[in-house]
């Protein structure tokens, strides 16, 4: 294993100009004549370079990054493993398309992967470059293996923005537009403790009614969760609902599908959260963090729902591809001595305290959740579940002017996340709440 880099003595965010800054103004001009509008920075300052927890722009600015690209670099920026492991791949292949000339990395990733998913039931896996072409992958391998066409996924659910996936997501606004979408795709209640109050075997049956009295059992091939909700504002399911859910779908002959792709690979303390409520899916679907940023993605599942479709029917081009591969083994071999997982947890229990304290004292914080290093708090009116307008993207813009990168997230855009990398200490998070209570009394 390699040796663990020595990061720089970087103790706090540094704000040199005001942000953005002037460099990264310009460049956003050029942006401007050039990018798609369609493609939105949430915050526009130009990253120069990254290390471990911190992105520093082109003005100088230094961030503490608490989004890590949305779960992506989840064991730290550039990570050396990672790195070197791709660096030294491209002095031996960066492509051979792996339908026509096969490589040993790619097997060598689907045995770990048959490994580290959840059960012990005989896998197989295929890899691609995306969470959302892992999602629709997983789908088209379900109606195949069932010979059903209609899939199901939960209120408040983010698969992606292929025509497919947009089909399956909760918010309107991303795909507002782009219709017409893919037919046979339905959305049933999910549980949503906070705002829903009510168990997991009474949201698990909520759910289960509906899918059985609106769409019905013969017709549906698959019912896909995010074990833990992104996009949607890290929904933490009530204890029994995801169980329940997977036990009705095996009975029933549909296929569970885990879209783990921001809850995988040491986020949440295990290697994957499907584990923290006791589930064994049918397929798992990784990406984000599998290749510490190098484009890459699968989906693992029992044999014989994999083996479902003929030689040729799935695959793509970059599917695969060996640098991304090289990275994605050497981010297994980062994780199997446990070190990140330790992080994880402790990372958690900290914003678990950090948050709890803040909401005793902010009444805009209607409730805090997680587990391991994926956090939030949802903002809502006091003494109600009404969600508190304009507070989320307030909170994050003071937190920006201050050093602090926070993602917002929520179907009502009224939630905090935090998906720190795992290289981020508790004097980090220390500074970063400090500064989100200053940020909340001026909200107060």
């Amino acid at each position: 294993m390699p040796a663990v880099r020595t990061l720089p003595d970087l103790s706090a965010p540094s704000v040199r100009t005001e942000v953005p800054g002037p460099r990264s103004r310009a460049i956003h001009e050029r942006r401007m004549r050039t990018v798609a509008r369609g493609v939105g920075s949430i915050l526009p300052v130009y990253i120069e370079h990254a290390d471990g927890p911190w992105v520093t722009d082109v003005d100088g600015n230094r961030f503490l990054d608490l989004g890590s690209g949305i779960g992506v670099t989840t064991l730290g920026h550039v990570n050396p493993a990672a790195t070197a492991a791709a660096a030294a791949q491209l002095d031996r292949v960066t492509h051979t398309l792996f339908t026509v000339t096969p490589y040993e990395g790619y097997v060598r990733l689907a045995e770990r992967l048959a490994e580290k998913t959840p059960g012990d039931h005989e896998k197989r896996s295929i890899f691609v470059n995306s969470g959302a072409e892992a999602v629709e992958n997983a789908v088209k391998i379900a109606r195949r293996h069932t010979g059903r066409r209609v899939v199901a996924a939960l209120d408040h659910a983010f698969h992606g923005r292929t025509n497919l996936t947009l089909a399956m997501n909760h918010k309107a606004a991303y795909g507002t537009g782009f219709g017409p979408f893919a037919s046979d795709i339905h959305r049933v209640p999910n549980s949503y403790p906070y705002r829903d109050g009510l168990t997991g075997e009474q949201a698990a049956q909520r759910t289960i009614t509906h899918l059985e009295q609106r769409i019905g059992v013969a017709d549906l091939a698959a019912v896909i969760a995010e074990p833990i909700q992104g996009e949607g504002g890290f929904v933490v399911p009530a204890d029994g609902y995801l169980p329940a859910l997977q036990e009705w779908c095996t009975r029933n002959g549909v296929v569970f599908i885990a879209d783990e792709i921001q809850t995988g690979l040491g986020r949440t303390g295990t290697w994957f959260v499907s584990e923290h409520f006791g589930v064994v899916p049918d397929l798992v679907l990784t990406a984000k963090a599998i290749a510490a940023g190098l484009p890459l993605a699968g989906v693992t599942g029992r044999a014989e729902i994999m083996d479902a479709p003929d030689p040729g029917s799935l695959g793509g081009t970059f599917g695969g591809n060996p640098v991304s591969i090289a990275a994605a083994l050497a981010v297994f071999d980062e994780l199997d001595d446990g070190r990140f997982f330790a992080a994880a947890l402790r990372i958690g229990e900290k914003l678990q305290r950090g948050l709890s304290d803040l909401a005793s004292r902010h009444p805009l914080i209607g409730d805090v959740r997680g587990v391991g290093a994926m956090y939030a708090f949802e903002l809502s009116e006091p003494g109600t579940t009404r969600p508190a307008a304009g507070a989320a993207s307030a909170i994050a813009e003071f937190a920006a002017q201050h050093g602090i990168l926070l993602l917002t997230a929520g179907s009502d855009s009224n939630v905090i996340r935090f998906l720190p990398t795992l290289t981020t200490t508790d004097d980090h998070l220390g500074i970063a709440l400090d500064v989100i209570d200053r940020a909340l009394a001026t909200l107060d």
